[in-house]
């Protein structure tokens, strides 16, 4: 399991490690909390139906990981690897950050070791 602890510019410190089933209702609780702007480039609303349907009965495709401050998930990012196979060879990558952690470097943490986990599980490019 991916496990990292990263520093963030403002001096807290976030764990950033692979999602489990284990941290769906606190996945939850971060997506009902993310203000408007936090959101504005993804496709809300993030309701517990559409985060069930898109992500969680869809794990066989995604490479997940969450950054968690305390006991609150602060960051979600994911590569999605369709299964379709016109789609063969690419993926989409989504990351989601609690407003409280905008402009602090989660985003910078988080992003290398999503990639490096996705190389871990065979995605090239």
């Amino acid at each position: 399991m991916l496990l990292y602890t990263a520093t963030l510019k403002d001096g807290r410190l976030v764990l950033i490690r692979e999602f489990g089933m284990e941290d769906k209702e606190k996945l939850f609780q971060m997506f009902e909390s993310l203000s408007a702007e936090a959101v504005r480039w993804g496709m809300p609303p993030y309701t517990k139906d559409r985060i069930e349907k898109w992500w969680l009965s869809n794990l066989q495709n995604l490479i997940p990981i969450v950054a968690l401050h305390g006991d609150k998930i602060v960051g979600h990012a994911q590569i999605f690897t369709p299964a379709h196979t016109r789609r063969k060879g690419t993926a989409d990558l989504a990351m989601y950050l609690h407003q409280d952690f905008h402009n602090v470097g989660l985003g910078a943490a988080m992003l290398p070791k999503l990639l490096e986990l996705a190389r871990r599980e065979g995605c090239t490019g």
